[in-house]
């Protein structure tokens, strides 16, 4: 008995820890000006504005280029990265773990040796090769690289390892192909994976700015456009908290819902042979 209030008590303190960036970045854009520069800062606002996200709005609406556009932009360019690295991440792991072929535990090595590397160490050959295709300042410079996302095939991989073989050759002894064998039958059992890896890619990409591949004003993505905002100084440092909350909500609403759905099917995933 003590030991669960102890444990409740360490968790309860780690929750704390960790929800207060969080609590803060709410409060602080709702905060004025005089709150904000408030020292020592205080936590929950006192006297709460939309004040903020109105000169936020305002100065978007004086762009040559719509709000909307950044949004549209950074939408597809997440949509369609997440989509392409969940369907070719799983159908890439699910023959390295399925199938023996030759090369195949060289390629699942090389795929762990990447993890070690940071996005700002591969820059440079991101850069030469989508210079190479041709697909600089183009959504593809973003989309695909976005497809190769090296934990993403990783956690597929040592989730698929976990689906019974005996169930994959029971498929095929009743005539069902690979394909039909990845959609039905392996995608629904690694579904805690793939949720995970779509979690992972939603906030890499709603947060990448492309510079580096994407000059067309027309191309650019929210995170660049709200960026340029910040430029102006101490007076936007308002605006910058609207800013902050504004690029938070989408990742952490789609957090909050797929956790749930992670626990539920990792709880109802179980195979009984």
């Amino acid at each position: 008995m003590g030991g669960d209030i102890f444990v409740i008590i360490i968790i309860a303190l780690f929750g704390v820890f960790f929800a207060y960036p969080l609590v803060y970045a709410i409060n602080n854009a709702f905060k004025p000006l005089n709150e904000i520069f408030l020292f020592p800062p205080k936590l929950f606002v006192r006297q709460p504005t939309m004040g903020n996200f109105q000169d936020l709005f305002v100065i978007m609406s004086r762009s040559w280029v719509s709000f909307s556009r950044y949004i549209f932009n950074t939408v597809f360019i997440t949509a369609a990265g997440t989509f392409g690295l969940i369907l070719f991440a799983s159908m890439g792991a699910f023959a390295v773990s399925k199938y023996a072929f030759p090369g195949g535990r060289q390629f699942t090595s090389l795929v762990i040796i990447t993890l070690m590397f940071s996005g700002y160490v591969t820059a440079i050959p991101n850069y030469l090769v989508m210079a190479k295709l041709g697909w600089i300042d183009s959504y593809l410079s973003v989309i695909v690289p976005a497809f190769a996302m090296p934990m993403g095939f990783f956690l597929l991989k040592q989730f698929i390892d976990t689906v019974p073989n005996e169930l994959i050759d029971s498929a095929k002894v009743d005539g069902a192909v690979e394909f039909v064998i990845f959609r039905k039958i392996v995608l629904p059992m690694i579904k805690p994976a793939w949720l995970t890896v779509m979690i992972f890619s939603v906030q890499a990409l709603w947060n990448t700015r492309a510079s580096n591949f994407i000059y067309s004003e027309q191309l650019k993505t929210l995170p660049y456009a709200l960026g340029q905002i910040l430029i102006g100084g101490v007076a936007r440092t308002g605006v910058g908290a609207a800013v902050t909350l504004f690029m938070m909500i989408v990742p952490l609403v789609l957090f909050i819902v797929s956790q749930s759905k992670v626990v539920q099917t990792m709880a109802h995933s179980g195979i009984k042979e």
